[in-house]
């Protein structure tokens, strides 16, 4: 069974910043891409970044320049550093993972797996 785990949600005024985790589990052959999306209250799911296993990075224009996505690849973990919040960063954040998984019948499948979700809002 594969799990995605986040954390790092929660409460953080205008300008702060805050910082999400995710980590990977289960029976993970290789991760390919690992990203972050979020879904604004009424808004449909949107990307805001991705790192793939060669370095390669895509952001949202709205959080470049303050958003950062890095991985820990011994611990299957991919970061999130927010800087800089704004209001309207407030979101339902979910992790992302492109994963090749051993299922344990001697096949590889390769699947797309998302975390429950880490709840930002960003108010005064």
């Amino acid at each position: 069974q594969v799990q995605l785990v986040e954390s790092g949600g929660g409460l953080v005024q205008p300008g702060g910043s805050l910082r999400l985790s995710c980590a990977a589990s289960g029976s993970i052959v290789s991760i390919n891409t690992m990203g972050w999306y979020r879904q604004p209250p009424g808004k449909e799911r949107e990307l805001v970044a991705s790192l793939t296993s060669g370095g390669n990075t895509a952001y949202a224009d709205s959080v470049k320049g303050r958003f950062s996505i890095s991985r820990d690849n011994a611990k299957n973990t991919v970061l999130l550093q927010m800087n800089s919040l704004r209001p309207e960063d407030t979101a339902v954040y979910y992790c992302n993972a492109d994963l090749l998984i051993n299922t344990g019948t001697g096949r590889f499948i390769a699947s797309v797996y998302w975390g429950q979700g880490t709840q930002v809002t960003v108010s005064s």
